[in-house]
Order: C-alpha cells, then sequence, then structure tokens
C-alpha cells in the first residue's frame, strides 16, 4: 500500500480523504492556500504545505505548486478530491508523468468522458440508454440546426460540451428562439470552458436526477453501489439527496446498474465514479458521468457498508476489487443534507467566524465537517460546510432521524440552510418522495423567496 499521499483539496472531502488515509495507515500530506492555514485537517495531517494565496487559481489549481508539493514531501500519490481538479485530464496526466500515482481515473478515460458529445457517443455504443438529441456536436449551419431540433421535437435544450455544474446549457421552446440560443451558448461556452462546442437533447419536462454509483479496477472487474436520487436541487446544484431513490422499481436499477458496470468495463474506467441520468416515466436518461468520488457518496456507503475513498484508494494501487456484484447486498435507507454557508432563503452567502458550534448525534446520524468552534469560513469557495447523513432500517426513520438531527445542530455566528432543510424534511411532497428537479425553485417561487 501506499505509504504517503497528497491529498490536494480543502474542506470536508480533504478531512474525509484523511481520515480514510489514517485507516488505512497511510501518512498525509495536506496541500492548502494561506486562507486555510487554521484548518482541522491541516492540523491533523502528518505534513502541510501552503500552496499559495487565497484565490483557487494560485492554490488549488496551481498544478506546479500542488506537483512541487508532491516531490518535496516524497508522496507516492495525489486524491484530488471532488472539484478543483479532480475532473482535469492535463492535471492528471501531469501526476502520471511525474512520477506519482492519480488517485483516479486515467486522463484519456477523464477526457472520454468530461466532453459530453464523446460521453454520449460511448455510452451508446455501450448500450446505456442517452436523452434524444444531435448525434454529436451541433453544426454551423442554421438550417441544419432547425432540422435537427424539429426531428428532436420541442422544448429542446442546448448544452456546451465542456460544461458541468449547471454551467452552459439554455432551454429552447421555439423555433424563432432557436438560433440565436445556440450562438449564444457557443459564446457562453467559449467564455467559461474554452470549448464553444455545444450540442443539443430534448428537454425533458419534468425528470428526477438519479444517478449509479460504481467502482471499477484496472483488472477489467466493476460492481454498481446501487442508485442516489439528487432530485432536490437550486439552480442544478444538488441540496438534498438519498440513497435508495424512491418508488423506483429494482429490477430498473439493476438493469441500469449492470449497464453502467459494463460500460465501465468497455471503456477500462478505474476508481469510482457516477453515472448520472434524468429519469422519467419509468425510463433512464444518461446525461453525464462524473469521474471522481461525489460530495453525496456516503448514502452509498451507508446502505453497503462499503469506504468507496478506501477502495479508490486501494484500486488506484493496483489491488483488484474486494467485490463482486453479488456481494454487494443494500440496506435501509440513507438521506443527507449539505449544510451551507449562506441566508437559508435569500441564499447569500455568510462566511465569517463560528462563534458556537454544535453538532447533532445519536443512532445512525454521520456528520462529515471540517469546521469547529472558532473556525473562520473563508469567503472564496464553495459554502458547504457540513453534511448531515441520515441512515435508518427505512426512509420514514431516516426522515425522522434527519428532523432530530438538524434540531440538534447549531451553527452560530454565520448563518446556514438549516433552517431550508427543516422546512423541506416536514415538506408533504418529499416526505412521499419522488419529486422533480424543478421542484423546489418551483417551491421556492411560491413561496416568494428571493433566488439569487
Amino acid at each position: 500500500m501506499f505509504g504517503k499521499i497528497l491529498i490536494a483539496n480543502r474542506g470536508e472531502i480533504a478531512l474525509r480523504i484523511q481520515r480514510a488515509c489514517r485507516e488505512l495507515g497511510i501518512r498525509t500530506v495536506v496541500v492548502h492556500s494561506e486562507a486555510d492555514r487554521d484548518a482541522k485537517y491541516v492540523k491533523l495531517a502528518d505534513e502541510s504545505v501552503c500552496i499559495g494565496p487565497a484565490p483557487s487559481a494560485q492554490s488549488y489549481l496551481n498544478i506546479p505548486a500542488i506537483i512541487s508539493a508532491a516531490e518535496v514531501t516524497d508522496s507516492e500519490a495525489i486524491h484530488p478530491g471532488y472539484g478543483f481538479l479532480s475532473e482535469n485530464a492535463d492535471f492528471a496526466e501531469r501526476v502520471e508523468t511525474s512520477g506519482f500515482t492519480f488517485i483516479g481515473p486515467r486522463a484519456e478515460t477523464i477526457r472520454l468522458m468530461g466532453d459530453k458529445v464523446s460521453a454520449k457517443n460511448a455510452m451508446r455504443e455501450a448500450q446505456v440508454p442517452c436523452v434524444p438529441g444531435s448525434e454529436g456536436a451541433l453544426p454551423d449551419d442554421p438550417k441544419e440546426i432547425v432540422k435537427i431540433a424539429r426531428a428532436i421535437g420541442y422544448p429542446v435544450i442546448i448544452k456546451a460540451a465542456g460544461g458541468g455544474g449547471g454551467r452552459g446549457m439554455r432551454v429552447v421552446h421555439t423555433e424563432a428562439a432557436l438560433v440565436n440560443a445556440v450562438q449564444m451558448t457557443r459564446q457562453e461556452a467559449q467564455t467559461a470552458f474554452g470549448n464553444p462546442t455545444v450540442y443539443m437533447e430534448k428537454y425533458l419536462e419534468n425528470p428526477r436526477h438519479v444517478e449509479i454509483q460504481i467502482l471499477a479496477d484496472e483488472h477489467g472487474n466493476a460492481v454498481y453501489l446501487g442508485e442516489r436520487d439528487c432530485s432536490m436541487q437550486r439552480r442544478h446544484q444538488k441540496i438534498i439527496e438519498e440513497a435508495p431513490a424512491p418508488h423506483i422499481p429494482a429490477r430498473l436499477i439493476t438493469r441500469i446498474g449492470e449497464r453502467c458496470a459494463e460500460a465501465c468495463r468497455k471503456i477500462k474506467y478505474r476508481g469510482a465514479g457516477t453515472f448520472e441520468f434524468l429519469y422519467e416515466n419509468g425510463e433512464f436518461y444518461f446525461i453525464e458521468m462524473n469521474t471522481r468520488v461525489q460530495v453525496e457518496h456516503p448514502v452509498s456507503e451507508a446502505i453497503t457498508g462499503i469506504d468507496i475513498v478506501q477502495e479508490q484508494i486501494r484500486v488506484a494501487f493496483g489491488e483488484k476489487l474486494r467485490y463482486r456484484q453479488k456481494d454487494i447486498s443494500f440496506r435501509g435507507h440513507a438521506i443527507e443534507c449539505r449544510i451551507n454557508a449562506e441566508d437559508p432563503f435569500t441564499f447569500v452567502p455568510s462566511p465569517g467566524r463560528i462563534e458556537f458550534y454544535h453538532p447533532p448525534g445519536g443512532p445512525g446520524i454521520r456528520v462529515d465537517s471540517h469546521i469547529y468552534q472558532g473556525y473562520t469560513v473563508p469567503p472564496h469557495y464553495d459554502s458547504m460546510v457540513a453534511k448531515v447523513i441520515a441512515f435508518g432500517d427505512t426512509r420514514e426513520q431516516a426522515i425522522r432521524r434527519m428532523r432530530i438531527a438538524l434540531s440538534e445542530m447549531s451553527v452560530q455566528g454565520i448563518k446556514t440552510n438549516i433552517p431550508l432543510h427543516q422546512e423541506l424534511m416536514q415538506d408533504a411532497r418529499f416526505v412521499e418522495g419522488g419529486t422533480s428537479i424543478h421542484y423546489l425553485e418551483q417551491r421556492l417561487a411560491d413561496k416568494g423567496e428571493v433566488k439569487r
């Protein structure tokens, strides 16, 4: 096993990776910006290296600085976590060519699945169902674009091939607006992602967001760890995730899970990954693959008993998967609430010093967080400060436990979205299960909350 791993990330995921390493007997190196010098995971690391000032571009996105930190600390591997450089193929390639192991897929796999057009083509070849859409990138000829849209049927959605995180997409309801929408999305895509390529898909009116967690090794083995429902979203950002997804027949999950595992074998995938789907009227439609560990991985860990981060590390070291599909069983239900440092109703970020902090506890409760009393939440990064995971034998029990946990949790000195989560845990539609990806924004609009 690796003797020392460098963690190229921050926040709760840096602490999560650190804990997995410590359990495996691996020494850890944490890189950090000047703004994160007092973070809990920095203090707990065997070694730490400051790689730059607060702005991400000068620290967590600074590839030469991270590689240098790995060199001076004699690290053997680099774990990218999620966000930042985790799905950057150039970074993965640079890590490997510098003599370190990248804990994730190979660079060519990240490139294949990072481009939405090539990813969809690969999935079609693997017989993974995709949203009806253009066969690849949209042409320049406006007449051809109109012809493609007519064949798909309105409404359609224009998406950037290199997009992600809800950026680089535009819904079009009429032919009159089509060509201008394509041009605008191309311009935005070039600015945001350095790639003007766009494609077109049928816009599903009321889908759910359901994803399949997979693990694969470099020896041709792949398994799926069930599904997660991540439909409770605002501005394409997930707020609540749960596993399993309510009201979807097990036979459908088995069928799509097996196809995802087979797709991993075909593209020679290595590591943990997630296939994201839109689910509507009993059908799954592939939208993208995340070639990294997900924020919401704890709910899958809860229902399977498998430590996904440790398996990432084992696979990267070259070990075979320790599980076959028949070894994986699913038990109970888990729900995760993302706790963000923001106003719960206007969603304005709320960085600052935490004057008092009391995390919840009790049966079935897990809290993944890097904050502590006296910690200052910096204004430079994502606003998520904690994840509360509630596990129960049934979905009903998990919801009850989450209600209790949220009532116990106290974060003072900054605003958090805990009140919003408390409302949602009492919401009749959420309690029923199976809401669409539009439900939360519609609910907020109906209540008159300000949307930023």
